[in-house]
């Protein structure tokens, strides 16, 4: 048995997905920049995906570009964007709990004779758009914000930020990964000037993505080369990709409504049996204003590592944070940013669940978790001594 809790690390392609690209991969082949038909024909069809990606945003066809992915997608942004823009300024405002696409993306350009703002977030994760305002300067020309949290699910006041940011002439980007195809983006009400998506996140296929920028907005090339994708991204289009990426963010537009609603009922249901069942547990993140699949709680007294392969053992998929990171032996930056101690953020675990995501599956991930916390404790000589000296007080 396979219980797959880890779909913020990736998703599985979905069926309708697959049937659509398959035939670009043989009948369909040709190079969509040829002068036969069978190019041109390919040709059509890329900009018609271009116009049912940008309907999900209530944007124009023209202003979404092809990419391999999120982290593509956010070195274009702010590099290019950075480099564009330097004569009005060097300063660019971001959060500490951006994910590594962003904040290494700043560290080069911090090297590169730019100054970033690093702001902090309260204990849910949340920035406050009163601290965005202040920081900007006179030479600040990006606000870079996440949309929504990778690994506690929390969801910014982006359309707070975007009103901030349009008042003050600043450009606006928003890493939507996690969001996009989760929950509804309307680019022009929120007043986003660039955004990055990753088809992998929402049942598309992995290597596919887009940026999102604004008409008016000026930006130059990451990858020189030939004339694709007006001019800004060199290199022959990823057709099957495309047709993938596409259709799964048409599928995830139709089916939204619905399937946040019951991902959040097995969220909430999941989060009230693990926090009033396990004592010394807590939920990291935003108690509302959350993905509707995310689910991150700290265990006290417990090493999340040991939790997570004891899982894997029992069938049970799911991760202590970004995939991108899950090598690395240091407290998650995230969990560190809304004042996890180094042992809490140790103890910590996400569950990200899918529209396949059944109530049985729910209760058995619930029943193990509850099992291997308590055999975990048993062993902790910190647990032991806690129990003996709160006993001690009563």
């Amino acid at each position: 048995m396979t219980v797959y809790m880890d779909h913020a690390a990736t998703t599985s392609t979905h069926p309708e997905v697959i049937r659509a690209m398959q035939p670009y991969f043989h009948d369909k082949f040709a190079n969509p920049s040829g002068i036969y038909s069978i190019a041109k024909e390919n040709r059509q069809k890329i900009e018609k995906c271009r116009q049912m990606i940008a309907d999900t945003l209530h944007a124009k066809k023209n202003e979404i570009y092809f990419t391999a992915g999120g982290s593509e997608g956010d070195n274009w942004a702010l590099k290019e964007i950075a480099d564009t823009y330097s004569k009005k300024g060097r300063h660019i405002i971001t959060t500490k709990l951006e994910h590594h696409g962003i904040l290494h993306t700043c560290e080069y350009l911090e090297r590169h004779g730019f100054e970033v703002t690093y702001l902090d977030v309260d204990i849910y994760g949340r920035v406050n758009p009163v601290q965005v305002e202040r920081a900007i300067r006179k030479d600040t020309i990006l606000i870079s914000v996440m949309f929504a949290n990778n690994e506690i699910g929390t969801i910014q006041p982006i359309g707070e930020i975007g009103a901030i940011a349009r008042r003050h002439n600043v450009l606006f980007h928003t890493d939507a990964v996690q969001a996009y195809g989760q929950i509804p983006i309307d680019v022009a009400c929120l007043q986003v000037d660039l955004l990055t998506a990753s088809g992998h996140k929402f049942r598309g296929p992995k290597g596919t993505g887009f940026l999102y920028v604004r008409d008016g907005v000026k930006l130059q090339s990451l990858i020189h080369g030939g004339a694709q994708e007006q001019g800004l991204r060199a290199g022959t289009e990823n057709v099957p990709g495309i047709v993938g990426l596409a259709t799964a963010a048409y599928i995830a537009d139709a089916a939204m409504e619905q399937r946040m609603k019951y991902e959040i009922q097995i969220r909430e249901y999941m989060i009230g049996e693990l926090l009033t069942t396990i004592p010394y547990s807590q939920l990291n993140g935003h108690p509302e204003q959350r993905l509707p699949n995310n689910i991150n709680i700290s265990f006290q007294f417990v090493d999340g590592g040991a939790l997570l392969v004891m899982l894997d053992t029992l069938g049970i998929c799911a991760s202590g944070g970004s995939a991108c990171t899950s090598a690395s032996k240091e407290p998650s930056h995230v969990l560190k940013a809304i004042g996890l101690s180094d042992e809490l953020a140790r103890g910590t675990i996400r569950l990200t669940i899918g529209e396949e995501t059944t109530k049985k599956d729910a209760d058995y991930v619930i029943a193990c978790i509850r099992e291997l916390v308590g055999g975990l404790r048993e062993q902790s000589p910190f647990y032991e001594d806690y129990q003996s000296r709160f006993h001690a007080v009563d």
